[in-house]
């Protein structure tokens, strides 16, 4: 059961990428025809940002480079977007994210195990016994 849920777990992931491809080529194939899209939806920021949602899914968002490309993406995403210059809030935002990052980020605990009490003597001359 467990090698079964195992496989399905992959086929999901499969198809996941997949209509993430299939979207972004939808949207060029669009763009071709003359329809109307956002410049900024096919950039290569929010491609990032995408791409970084992507992994940290398929990761069940543990920490790891994916926060990176996300936020990446996603400030240069917003200076795109937005009708204001945010360029004088990045540097604060990024601090303060990363400060709130550190802060909540989950603690790896540390195991110790003693193995002075398992250290024993063998004594070959009652296995040649048993053997005979």
């Amino acid at each position: 059961m467990e090698n079964f849920n195992q496989n399905n777990n992959r086929i999901n992931k499969h198809i996941l990428g997949g209509v993430f491809l299939i979207a972004i080529g939808a949207m060029f194939l669009l763009k071709g025809f003359g329809i109307l899209i956002p410049f900024w939806l096919l950039s290569w920021h929010t491609l990032l940002l995408l791409a970084g949602a992507l992994i940290g899914f398929r990761r069940n968002f543990r920490p790891g480079g994916w926060i990176v490309m996300v936020l990446i993406g996603s400030i240069f995403t917003l200076r795109e977007v937005l009708f204001f210059d945010i360029s004088a809030y990045t540097t604060a935002l990024v601090l303060i994210g990363l400060g709130i990052y550190v802060m909540f980020k989950p603690r790896k605990q540390k195991y110790f195990y003693d193995f002075s009490n398992c250290k024993q003597r063998v004594n070959f001359d009652k296995q040649q016994n048993a053997n005979e």
